[in-house]
């Protein structure tokens, strides 16, 4: 395997918006790391760097809570650790802690041990989790340094984070929109340059949908794919852990920690960068899974963003065409998803037992989705899942001849703060569906899929589309990604 230490940080105008602020969009992660592993900079100084943006930019809204003592305590036990172990070449270092001196902060609904633990609700009361989740303790142990908390929606059930908590989670692009959700407060961070890197999870596309809005890289890995996750092949199992970041090779890194293998997503981005892949066969669909039951209609800059996409993959050689070629008269996707995919969706609300209080505590959308599920008979939910299930047993089934799958990923550019809430709760799900009409189906097929920065509107918003890959292909994905990101940069 190739060396994957990357040179010192050199601040790049392109990374970043505001030259007068030292921030992470300067230089890739792995070139802030290789600053600590050789010495010119501490993880106690990334740490403060951190924190001193966070509070500089707390309207941003990024965070439900920040903890310096805590992130500074562990800055220096590193920084102890690191000067200990001098003499070890940066290789071996990386090896050891590749996350070492980063800071990062996991959403509001990832247990971390000393942080509050809120998800993002009003309707219980704050939890001070004495241990990591498993996946903060595989991020922690890699040397990466928790900030704080991010903001979520509340329960992460929809796709902008706003609470009852705080202020919302704003866009960087254009601060009076969403930052998308549920992973809204990472997305914002990374986007204004607070982090280099944010882990996320990512149940209907809570990793793909801020990153895009943000304008990054966000990969959602296919189900049991990350060790800390649920192995489970049920499709009520929906969420997995994802990396945001900058650009896709930062996504590697992040990637690599969570499925706890060495280097591999590094390795093969940068392979990929270097000498390009092989050709693939790539369908493009913009056939929602939501039709014909939601309208869904696509944005002149989605249009855009998508014609950029195939013409970056066909100046890197690979075969692009409709999916139509292989699907035939047939529908792409399984009928009935927009009703059976809300049944799923709110299904557990039904199971948690929330009393009366509780639920006129919750925000209108929650209350509108415990009820749902409360009045479904279990037959109805039992028959809704049992046929996303089937369409899950044969996910791989949709590729036809195609080695990837090629979709817009935002229909339109993300709504202003308080857009979605202001809707009824009914008019505010289905807006939400026809905002983000092609995420949720990975969940549920449990297929790996990442969206990639394509296009800039003339508004400044960022706009994506998305790969879908086949089960296992998670580092050709990111590396499909680096490239598309290499032909667009030239």
């Amino acid at each position: 395997m190739e060396s994957s230490i990357a040179q010192a940080p050199n601040p790049a105008a392109k990374h970043t918006t505001d030259l007068s602020m030292s921030d992470f969009r300067a230089a890739t992660a792995l070139q802030w790391r290789h600053s600590v592993l050789t010495g010119e900079v501490s993880c106690v100084e990334l740490t403060t760097m951190a924190l001193t943006a966070a509070a500089t930019m707390s309207d941003l809204g990024s965070f439900l809570h920040l903890d310096p003592e805590f992130a500074l305590t562990r800055a220096e036990q590193q920084d102890r650790t690191l000067q200990t172990l001098r003499g070890a070449s940066p290789d071996a270092l990386a090896q050891r802690a590749p996350l070492v001196g980063l800071p990062t902060a996991f959403k509001d609904l990832v247990p971390v041990a000393g942080l509050p633990l809120t998800f993002g609700t009003l309707a219980a009361p704050a939890q001070l989790p004495a241990k990591d989740a498993p996946l903060a303790r595989t991020v922690h142990q890699a040397g990466a340094v928790s900030i704080g908390k991010t903001q979520v929606p509340e329960f992460g059930l929809p796709c902008y984070s706003e609470n009852q908590l705080a202020g919302p989670a704003r866009n960087p692009l254009d601060i009076s929109r969403t930052a998308g959700g549920s992973t809204g407060g990472g997305a914002a961070a990374v986007a204004a340059g607070i982090l280099p890197i944010a882990p996320g999870n990512d149940g209907g596309g809570s990793v793909r949908i801020p990153a895009a809005a943000c304008g990054l890289v966000g990969l959602k890995p296919g189900r049991g794919r990350i060790p800390d996750d649920d192995a489970s092949a049920s499709v009520r199992n929906l969420v997995t852990s994802g990396p945001i970041a900058t650009i896709a090779e930062d996504a590697a890194l992040l990637f690599d920690v969570m499925a706890e293998q060495r280097g591999f997503a590094v390795n093969a981005v940068q392979q990929a960068r270097r000498h390009g892949l092989a050709p693939l066969t790539v369908g493009v669909t913009t056939e929602s899974p939501f039709t014909p039951d939601l309208d869904v209609v696509l944005s002149e800059d989605a249009l855009v963003a998508l014609e950029n996409g195939i013409t970056a993959l066909g100046r890197l050689g690979h075969h692009v065409k409709g999916t139509e070629d292989c699907t035939g008269p047939e529908r792409f996707w399984t009928a009935d998803y927009h009703r059976d995919f809300q049944i799923l969706w709110t299904a557990r609300l039904a199971e948690l037992g929330f009393g009366e209080e509780q639920i006129q505590q919750m925000e209108p959308l929650t209350q509108y989705f415990v009820e749902l599920a409360s009045s479904r008979s279990t037959a109805t939910t039992e028959a809704a899942v049992g046929r996303l299930q089937e369409f899950a047993d044969s996910a791989e089934d949709i590729f036809g001849p195609w080695d990837v799958i090629l979709t817009p990923m935002l229909a339109s550019a993300p709504p202003e703060h308080g857009w979605f809430a202001s809707l009824s709760p009914e008019q505010n799900y289905v807006e939400q569906c026809r905002f983000t009409p092609y995420s949720s189906v990975v969940n549920v097929l449990g297929l790996p899929a990442i969206n990639v920065p394509v296009h800039t509107s003339e508004d400044g918003l960022s706009w994506s589309v998305q790969l879908i890959g086949k089960f296992g292909t998670e580092e050709h994905l990111l590396a499909l990604a680096a490239t598309i990101e290499q032909s667009l940069d030239r």
